[in-house]
């Protein structure tokens, strides 16, 4: 063995494994989400008191709890993944099975339910389907072990919010061809790759293009996602890649509290904010003990963008309706910026929040001679 060959074993091992760790961590995901969803509806068909419950039942499940990450949102994601995969029992089950040591730590109370799950036929109303609908269906269904193995749960929740069940097949289909990431098959399926599809008379070249431009899964985009992160019980900030320019102004908070003012004090970096199923991050957060109101600070590495204004009266009107306490005074956002035009601004703005400031920041800049010493060692 050389050097190089060396290497080569050390980034394989490393590369193989890290995909290994990713697929086991989706796949307890996975089960876990289903087997909730599976009990959250048994209760709500057959449970002895569900009537005290009634429709606060998922409110008062996370009252209960109190777990990160299993809140009354998720247990409705969980409660469709059942309904709409029904058929993941068997390869839920095994894989119960073949993990000794989650097979020790469940009970057959736990396990035996799962085996008297209606079959998979009612994942698509086979019963309502007359027989030579019934045939055809069975021919475009994505196999169960297949939809377990193959997908991940970002992918199966997302898929799972489709009605119509051949749309859901086809991006089963194109999803495990593809190994599309969870943004890549939302990409997709905003740009409307089905019904293009439909129209399109050469399907296959199609999505041969579809498939040559697609961004494929990486095991980080397995782990690094709200959902993994919330099961593992890792950080937020692990959420996200950190830019140099924010990492600089933290590193130097003191100095840049002082150049924003007095009364800042600082409260969250990459605050997280859930609207409507998606995740947006917040930069950073203070709050004005003299003006008693939330400062929100977004950070841009090139110059004014109108939508830049957009997504931080986003932030704003957010704050007022879930973060504002009665004694807080409406928040305050400011844009920082590189460039900015004074028109554009102007334009962009109007209409918005009264309290978004947009102002250009300045960096330090590198001596003389750090430059001619970057000129001086570059090929060009």
């Amino acid at each position: 063995m050389d050097f190089e060959a060396l290497v080569k074993h050390i980034s394989t091992i490393q590369s193989t494994l890290q995909a290994q760790a990713a697929h086991a961590v989706n796949l307890a995901l996975t089960a876990r989400n289903w087997l909730m969803g599976r009990y959250i509806v048994e209760f709500e068909q057959n449970g002895e008191d569900r009537a005290a419950y009634g429709e606060q039942l998922l409110k008062k499940l996370e009252q209960r709890l109190n777990v990160k990450g299993l809140n009354e949102r998720r247990f409705r994601e969980f409660r469709r993944l059942y309904l709409v995969y029904p058929q993941l029992k068997e390869p839920i089950a095994q894989y119960i099975v073949s993990q000794s040591q989650i097979r020790h730590t469940l009970s057959a109370e736990f396990i035996e339910p799962i085996r008297r799950l209606p079959s998979a036929e009612s994942a698509i109303n086979i019963r309502r389907m007359p027989s030579a609908e019934l045939d055809d269906a069975k021919r475009w269904m994505i196999p169960a072990d297949k939809l377990f193995n193959r997908l991940t749960y970002s992918n199966l929740m997302l898929i799972s919010t489709i009605d119509n069940p051949v749309k859901r097949a086809f991006y089963e289909m194109e999803t495990i061809r593809g190994c599309w990431s969870y943004k890549e098959l939302e990409r997709q399926i905003n740009s409307l790759y089905y019904e293009r599809s439909g129209l399109s008379k050469n399907k296959e070249a199609l999505s041969a293009l579809v498939q040559q431009q697609a961004a494929q899964l990486q095991p980080k985009d397995v782990i690094n996602t709200p959902v993994t992160l919330e099961f593992l019980g890792l950080n937020d900030r692990a959420l996200v890649t950190e830019s140099d320019l924010e990492q600089s102004i933290l590193d130097n908070l003191q100095r840049f509290l002082l150049e924003m003012g007095h009364g800042f004090c600082f409260e969250a970096r990459q605050k997280r904010i859930l609207i409507d199923g998606d995740y947006f991050f917040a930069d950073l957060v203070f709050y004005h003990r003299i003006l008693k109101c939330h400062i929100i600070v977004e950070l841009k590495i090139d110059k004014f963008r109108h939508e830049y204004a957009s997504q931080l009266n986003l932030y704003l009107n957010y704050f007022k309706a879930e973060v504002m306490q009665p004694d807080d005074n409406p928040p305050v956002g400011i844009l920082l910026c590189t460039e900015k035009g004074d028109t554009l601004v102007k334009y962009a703005t109007a209409g918005l929040d009264p309290n978004i400031f947009v102002q250009k920041y300045m960096i330090e800049l590198p001596s003389e001679e750090e430059i001619k010493k970057f000129i001086s060692t570059t090929n060009y």
